[in-house]
């Protein structure tokens, strides 16, 4: 069923709630977070998708050719009231289910859709993805997150004796990897060991370190090889039964996490306490525009006039290109979140100071989100426009003056 239409009867009981999970984190930790900020049972349905997904799903839009069936969560009657998907590959599989009981199926997609707007009941996304005002659209400012005062204490009691021997203050490293246009190679792993052990070494304290599931090999080592402080780097490993991350999160007195990841950004900025973003790039391929008009200027006045790409792979440089040249649909920034949590007193660039009088309010995205969810669950009645064209106008112009 469209957006905007009455559906034959509204729910009297808690609705059925599917949540489809795939290979990205930062996509599962989202939707996860949603479905469990709305209170009702759920079911976890895991997909694994064949090589070739790419090419069935753009072309037929509604199918569940691009999954391996065998190795995927069934899809069967009954269907549920409510879908929450994310990321390009599931959406053909949400897609498929509402086809199933079109009267009955509400999709909420998060993030950026690749189908058309019109696809989906309600899509929540953030301002990266520069999508336009539309009634089915809420606009956040940062992603969903699965932060809660409970979970950071409940996993930071079940690490605080395993760290004991660390000098405290405690000074969490959150790494990510490579994204877009920005590389995180072994030059700026060494670089952010070298950093986040001054930022520990000023304290006297030490690093709690956990890598994610982007983070390559090569840069791990070299992490681990220039640290120049007492630390615990923990390696992230598939479906590890005791991930310390939120653990980590909870027993920080500071935060250091890779500008990369937006989700990891606002689960550490959900914490409220000081967050560094540290900036994979240098010079002209930094995130920091000031840095890269420093850079540009600069090169502008050396005599050769060379471009040097400083370690950005390839991918990254053409993702660059794309940025600069292509479709805005086709690219992120995410350079207007990052601008975001700076303006609003939330995270400083690692090797800045955050103000004295530093006082940030909580996060309210999820909360946004939920509300909205349960509109269109619970009174599934044509929704108004939303307030959300005054808040978009003020994230156009964040875009323009990151740009």
């Amino acid at each position: 069923m469209p957006h905007g239409l009455t559906s034959p009867e509204p729910l009297t009981s808690a609705p059925r709630v599917w949540v489809l999970t795939g290979n990205k984190a930062g996509d599962n930790s989202q939707v996860l977070a949603l479905a469990e900020a709305l209170g009702w049972p759920f079911e976890v349905k895991r997909f694994v998708n064949r090589r070739y997904e790419f090419i069935p799903n753009m072309v037929l839009g509604t199918t569940l050719v691009g999954i391996d069936r065998e190795q995927s969560s069934p899809l069967e009657a009954p269907w549920p009231d409510l879908v929450l998907s994310a990321g390009r590959r599931n959406e053909p599989v949400a897609r498929w289910i509402k086809a199933q009981a079109p009267d009955q199926v509400r999709i909420v997609h998060v993030g950026r859709p690749w189908s058309s707007l019109d696809s989906f009941d309600l899509i929540v996304t953030t301002p990266q993805y520069r999508l336009p005002v539309r009634p089915n659209v809420l606009h956040n400012q940062t992603p969903l997150h699965r932060v809660t005062a409970e979970r950071l204490a409940r996993d930071a009691d079940r690490w605080q004796e395993r760290l004991a021997h660390l000098p405290r203050p405690y000074v969490a490293v959150v790494v990510g990897g490579s994204s877009g246009p920005y590389s995180f190679d072994v030059r700026a792993a060494e670089r952010l060991a070298r950093e986040a052990s001054a930022q520990a070494a000023a304290c006297g304290g030490s690093l709690l370190i956990t890598t994610s599931a982007r983070t390559p090999l090569p840069t791990i080592d070299a992490m681990e090889e220039h640290l120049s402080v007492p630390a615990c780097l923990y390696r992230w490993t598939k479906d590890a039964p005791d991930n310390p991350y939120f653990a980590f999160l909870g027993l920080a007195d500071e935060i250091i996490v890779t500008g990369d990841s937006m989700s990891m950004l606002t689960e550490a900025c959900a914490t409220r306490k000081p967050v560094y973003i540290f900036d994979l790039g240098e010079g002209e391929n930094a995130m920091r525009p000031s840095t890269v008009q420093a850079a540009a200027a600069s090169r502008r006045e050396s005599r050769s006039g060379r471009r040097h790409i400083e370690g950005v792979h390839i991918k990254a440089f053409l993702y660059r290109q794309l940025m600069r040249f292509g479709p805005e649909r086709l690219g992120r920034d995410i350079r207007i979140i990052h601008k975001h949590l700076v303006d609003s007193g939330r995270a400083v660039w690692l090797g800045e100071r955050f103000p004295e009088d530093r006082s940030v309010p909580p996060l309210d995205c999820l909360s946004r989100a939920v509300t909205r969810v349960r509109a269109l669950v619970e009174q599934p009645v044509s929704l108004p426009m939303s307030d959300d064209r005054t808040e978009v106008r003020v994230l156009q112009a964040a875009h323009h003056s990151a740009v």
